[in-house]
């Protein structure tokens, strides 16, 4: 008999009717074979301060630091039922074996491996590695576990994570709580996080505008920048009415390769930039949609996919050309072999809409949901779709003394490709919401040599501040933090180094 030990009840409910497990019981499910249960997420955590001594219950800073000699650890408050029925299973003479079916991850790692360890353990480990939900595949999984020793440098780096958490918070928050006699958290991701927060907003509170004037041409050529009106006036009252003369047009070809696919990250900080969600309510719903089959594992820091999945991305876009209206009808050239870099990933590929939204009432979803489901399938065709090509023009206009500059850019229409590569395909599901700023294409028509009769105009501006952060401006800040200190993807494969 195996016991399967899930992170969540939905996980194990979801294992249960691939593996055809259906008996209920009090915080499990049996079948012939196996038991499934669960963790009900964090099930045991490290201890307060005061399990290791009572004198920490008061907060002195003549205790500090507080470095424990041997880690405790507690069941989390209100799940000792559910802990005991798990111990009591891991006791339970007719196990074999445990299998480590919680989340694919590094959290997923720690929270299996604490629950094992509290309640004394000693059954063989096995890991079920999947990162999608749908039937075939957790059945695959399971007849294709791997020996848990392999994880052991991923849950070490969970552990250290984990620890370093409780060091710095404990020991920080009752330092300067006590030295500001104010309850002050820190953290080690809270504090840096909250530190650029407080210099950007420095920066923008002893920002000092400045004004300048620009003199512009017939609405689209623009002089350099001016700091006197004076002087703007003067530029404008000799060049009103004149003929200007174009001594220069630039026109070059310009290419912009596709997205790569959507990693976590890189989807919460989109959803927040074009929903105003945050990255806590992208990975709620992320996380719903996994559960429900129609996404694969959304905690994953990797967007590329390996060649084995060639051939099921191809049909997983044509699902979605099927039966997501935004889609209907579309053809295009795909190219998966831009998505796929084996040595771009590690535990879990990158994000992808599954087969299982060919079953689904796309409709009847929740609509942060269903807004999710869309950028994740939309992301997939983009990234399989041709360049965007375009050209860009920059003229040369001299009047008068005065040298203006005018720009535009067109779409290179390639009849055997969608007009506008991969970005025809964002407007299909993103909009003008989903444009960045400056992507409008405004096509210029001048050629050199070229005489026009200006009509000038002054016009006010100011510098402006540094902008304030958004969730996706600042999860990029944070994901470029220290980046010239630490090496690229440092604390990220911690079950790649155990096999080296």
């Amino acid at each position: 008999m195996r016991l399967i030990l899930t992170e969540k009840p939905s996980q194990g409910r979801i294992y249960a009717d691939a593996l055809g497990v259906a008996v209920k019981r009090d915080g499990y499910l049996e079948g012939d074979d196996c038991i499934i249960t669960w963790c009900i997420g964090h099930l045991v955590e490290l201890a307060n301060a005061d399990v290791y001594d009572e004198k920490y219950k008061k907060w002195r800073v003549e205790d500090l630091p507080i470095i424990p000699d041997n880690w405790k650890y507690a069941v989390t408050a209100d799940k000792n039922k559910q802990f005991d029925i798990i111990r009591k299973l891991m006791h339970d003479p007719r196990m074999t074996e445990i299998i480590n079916a919680c989340d694919c991850g590094r959290e997923g790692e720690l929270i299996f491996r604490l629950v094992y360890e509290k309640a004394a353990c000693k059954l063989p480990i096995k890991r079920l590695w999947i990162s999608s939900m749908e039937e075939s595949a957790i059945i695959d999984g399971f007849a294709n576990l791997k020996d848990g020793a392999e994880f052991d440098s991923l849950y070490h780096s969970a552990l250290c994570r984990s620890q370093a958490d409780w060091l710095i918070g404990i020991n920080a928050t009752r330092l300067f709580t006590k030295l500001y006699n104010k309850m002050l958290n820190v953290g080690r991701v809270q504090t840096p996080t909250l530190a650029m927060i407080f210099e950007r907003a420095a920066a923008i509170n002893n920002f000092e505008k400045e004004k300048y004037f620009n003199v512009c041409m017939n609405d689209f050529a623009v002089s350099e920048r001016i700091n006197s009106e004076e002087e703007a006036e003067k530029i404008k009252a000799a060049c009103d009415g004149q003929k200007a003369v174009v001594t220069s047009v630039k026109r070059e070809t310009k290419t912009v390769n596709p997205p790569k696919l959507y990693d976590l990250t890189t989807l919460q900080r989109e959803a927040n930039r074009i929903y105003g969600f945050t990255a806590q309510q992208t990975l709620d719903y992320a996380q719903s949609l996994y559960e429900s089959r129609l996404i694969t594992y959304p905690r994953t820091d990797s967007r590329y996919i390996t060649e084995d999945m060639s051939e099921s991305t191809s049909n997983v876009i044509d699902v979605i050309i099927q039966v997501i209206p935004q889609f209907s009808g579309l053809s295009y050239d795909v190219n998966v072999q831009r998505v796929i870099k084996n040595s771009a990933v590690s535990d879990h590929f990158a994000l992808l809409t599954t087969a299982e939204v060919a079953k689904a009432d796309i409709s009847a979803l929740p609509d942060g949901e269903r807004k999710i489901l869309l950028l994740i399938a939309g992301r997939l065709l983009s990234a399989t779709a041709e360049k965007h090509e375009y050209e860009a023009v920059t003229a040369t206009i001299e009047c008068c003394g005065s040298s203006f500059t005018a720009k535009g850019k067109s779409i290179i229409n390639d009849a055997e490709s969608l007009c506008g590569g991969f970005k025809a395909i964002e407007r299909l599901y993103r909009g003008k919401d989903g444009e960045e700023s400056g992507e409008n294409e405004t096509p210029l028509n001048l050629n050199e040599g070229e005489e026009i009769t200006a009509v000038c105009a002054v016009s006010e501006h100011f510098t402006q501040p540094p902008k304030q952060f958004t969730e996706d401006t600042l999860l990029s800040s944070m994901q470029r933090a220290a980046a010239d200190e630490i090496t690229e993807n440092a604390e990220r494969h911690g079950r790649e180094s155990s096999k080296s």
